[in-house]
């Protein structure tokens, strides 16, 4: 049964319960509205940690002013119900006023230049918001292992340089994107989709497909048959598409061999998708 606290204190306690019995922890940090995606991200947490912690928080800080904060899907029963199922330990779902008791914090993490391009460029200071998040978190848990999903790739880069750069001692550990029986990769956002862009939005992973059959090639011809992929869907319409340096983070060269990262976003009606995959060029 996972036991629910809604405060810093109580979390704490049951941390330092399990730290007590010599026990390692584990924090999967998610906004809600859970789906099969984060239950790979609880599933793996087990695997690495006798204690995980899951947090739900909708974070106010990483939308923008006409972004879909006042929508994004809450259901923290249906949440609880399905973290029961899971074996998650301790859900620690706080209200704003006990994450951020003045609003907006003063002091944030500043994600730095990987942090403004990409979804950075479209959704500006998106990436400080997460990250100061994401260290709050880790400071009121104090976890030896923290689990994010790949398919936000920018985000899983840069909570990586952030806990590098801020010697956080954690571990980051990162698991495969969850996709529907079409490719599509699990997303809470996924629920908006009304009707045929369903279909639509099956052009996000089409395109990653496309770009992935000319890695043999080079980077042109990879952005070229993605571009494609989506140009023949009318109604996906899309935001960027890069080739960069998973390392990195930097948009990569036409000559460029070896491992690289693909990213997409676009937008099916009123909804934006992202998705990624790793492929190696040459």
């Amino acid at each position: 049964m996972t036991a629910t606290t809604s405060t810093i204190d109580d979390v704490r306690a049951a941390v330092a319960a399990a730290r007590a019995a010599g026990k390692r922890v584990a924090l999967v940090p998610t906004m809600g509205a859970l789906h099969a995606g984060h239950l790979a991200l609880v599933e793996r947490a087990r695997e690495l940690a006798d204690l995980v912690v899951v947090s739900v928080f909708v974070n106010p800080m990483q939308f923008g002013p006409k972004e879909d904060f006042a929508r994004y899907p809450r259901d923290l029963a249906a949440d609880t119900a399905l973290l029961d199922a899971a074996g998650a330990d301790v859900l620690f779902a706080p209200d704003a006023g006990e994450l951020l008791p003045e609003g907006r914090t003063q002091v944030r993490v500043a994600a730095g230049p990987a942090g403004d391009v990409l979804e950075g460029r479209i959704r500006p200071g998106h990436f400080d918001g997460v990250l100061t998040i994401v260290l709050k978190l880790l400071h009121v848990v104090g976890p030896d292992v923290v689990v994010f999903g790949q398919k936000d790739a920018q985000q899983v880069f840069l909570v990586q340089r952030m806990v590098r750069d801020l010697d956080v001692p954690v571990a980051v550990d990162v698991v495969e994107t969850v996709r529907e029986d079409d490719g599509l990769a699990l997303s809470s956002r996924n629920r908006y989709l009304q009707g045929g862009e369903r279909r639509l939005a099956r052009a996000v992973p089409a395109a990653l497909d496309a770009a992935e059959s000319f890695a043999d090639r080079d980077v042109d011809a990879m952005v070229a048959a993605a571009q494609g992929a989506l140009a023949g869907e009318d109604g996906a319409d899309l935001e960027y598409l890069a080739v960069v340096d998973p390392a990195s983070f930097r948009p990569v060269d036409d000559g460029y061999r070896g491992r690289a990262l693909v990213l997409v976003a676009a937008r099916v009606g009123g909804t934006r998708l992202i998705d990624n995959r790793f492929v190696h060029l040459g």
